[in-house]
């Protein structure tokens, strides 16, 4: 097993990708934190195919009255290996902000593994995410490299809501399933991130290759849950009158992260041990893990109005429909504004649609009062728990909030993480500090509602 030596590294952390649309909210997100009182960020570079797009990247994140701070611009492009190889051996961490990841993010994977350098990304793409675990788990653990993809809003709002949901149901309840009801919202109309979108074409277009790559690895053991699994299929459309939504069924790369993290947690009943940990981090990991109960987990998107939902079902229509041949990919691609009804666009939203946005997600738990009932066959749930997440728009500020506290706590707390390896965001920093940094963030955590079910 490789030695990790992450003293010797030039900068803490380098953002990939710091002038696009994503990555220069990144960076004005990380020069909150670079040198500030407590934060273990000393040291940051800005890394792209263009220095001079960098240098305006760092200017807007610095502010219109402030002088940008002198940070290394790095020249690096994922078609060129020895670029990426050049930045990776000089990083503790690498923030990788270029999608789809589907396209770019290999070679900035490989070249992380190879140098011992810890990955995370903003990726929202099962595809992505499990082939790079399926090629370069070992190496990652042989070099001391975690991988962790999804460290944005696609997935630790659902997976470290998910964990704090699971905490509600005291023993000797248990939940059975929980349904994540997203909702968002906006005195502006909602702008969607065009990565997003490019990256949901080219994953409609590809489902085939992910359903091969899963069938070729050994199935992963299944959590035990209690009661019957929820029945398959059921409504696309349901209006939940509790929340006042009405809610669509979603493909969602949360529900396969959240899958992911619940596998390994079988696995691994007390979570990851930590490179170098101490008797106290081991009692507090160990203590997390033990509260953590299992369910079945779905999303849906949540409107106020049946209508509010149509130009999504129109998308997904479309996706289905066109994305399948060249052709078709191109013309959704060329003109998102019209295949989404202005929900996503190529130049996205303006700064004021950004701060107008709001996010709310709803986690609605079915369980059970006592687990014991739970093995009575006929016996339905008799307990609800409802819980919420919510903070600012979903894209450009939320996921930045998520994917710098993540890094932190990478600089701040190391030895209590693997050593390596390939990981989603909830088994590495479940345990971690993580909730209380978002909540701190603006990203808050709350107790709705505990009821008992009748039929």
């Amino acid at each position: 097993m490789a030695e990790i030596n992450r003293s010797t590294k030039a900068y803490d952390v380098v953002i990939l990708g710091a002038s696009g649309f994503t990555g220069k909210y990144v960076v004005r997100e990380a020069l909150k934190f670079l040198n500030a009182p407590n934060s273990p960020l000393k040291s940051l570079a800005l890394a792209g195919r263009s220095p001079s797009r960098l240098s305006e990247a760092l200017k807007w994140a610095a502010g219109p009255n402030s002088q940008p701070p002198k940070i290394p611009l790095l020249t690096a492009d994922t078609s060129d290996p020895d670029s990426l190889a050049r930045v990776a051996a000089q990083a503790k961490i690498i923030l990788d902000c270029v999608g789809p990841f589907r396209l770019y993010g290999q070679p900035v994977v490989a070249a992380c593994v190879e140098a011992g350098c810890d990955y995370l990304d903003i990726c929202g793409e099962p595809d992505f995410m499990e082939r790079m675990e399926a090629s370069y788990h070992e190496k990652a653990v042989e070099n001391g490299s975690l991988v962790i993809s999804a460290c944005g809003f696609d997935s630790v709002p659902a997976e470290i809501g998910l964990l704090f949901h699971s905490r509600q149901w005291a023993w000797p309840s248990a939940p059975n399933r929980v349904e994540a009801y997203l909702s968002l919202e906006s005195d502006k109309r909602i702008v969607g991130n065009f990565g997003t979108y490019e990256s949901a074409v080219l994953g409609v277009a590809n489902a085939d290759k992910l359903a091969e790559l899963r069938r070729s690895r050994p199935r992963r053991p299944r959590p035990a849950i209690p009661g019957p699994a929820p029945p398959k299929g059921g409504p696309i459309i349901e209006q939940q009158k509790q929340l006042g939504l009405w809610a669509l069924r979603l493909p969602s790369a949360d529900s396969v992260v959240v899958r992911r993290t619940l596998a390994t947690l079988t696995e691994n009943p007390h979570g990851l041990p930590g490179v170098n940990e101490s008797v106290e981090t081991v009692k507090k990991r160990e203590d997390f893990w033990s509260t953590v109960k299992p369910a079945h987990f779905g999303v849906k998107l949540g409107s106020k109005s049946l209508l509010g939902l149509f130009p999504v079902i129109m998308l997904g229509m479309f996706l289905g429909l066109l994305s399948k041949t060249r052709v078709g990919r191109w013309l959704l691609l060329q003109f998102p504004a019209v295949f989404s009804l202005g929900w996503f666009r190529k130049n996205g939203p303006s700064e004021e649609e950004v701060a107008s946005a709001t996010f709310k997600m709803w986690f609605v738990g079915q369980g059970y009062s006592d687990i014991s009932l739970a093995s009575e066959g006929s016996k339905k749930p008799d307990t609800e728990v409802v819980t919420r997440v919510m903070g600012p728009e979903i894209g450009y500020l939320t996921t930045p909030i998520v994917l710098l506290q993540c890094a932190l706590i990478l600089l701040n707390d190391r030895a209590a993480l693997p050593i390596g390896g390939v990981y989603t965001p909830g088994i590495v920093f479940g345990p971690t500090d993580l909730e209380k940094r978002l909540q701190d963030n603006g990203i808050s955590f709350d107790f709705i509602s505990k009821k008992s079910l009748s039929y």
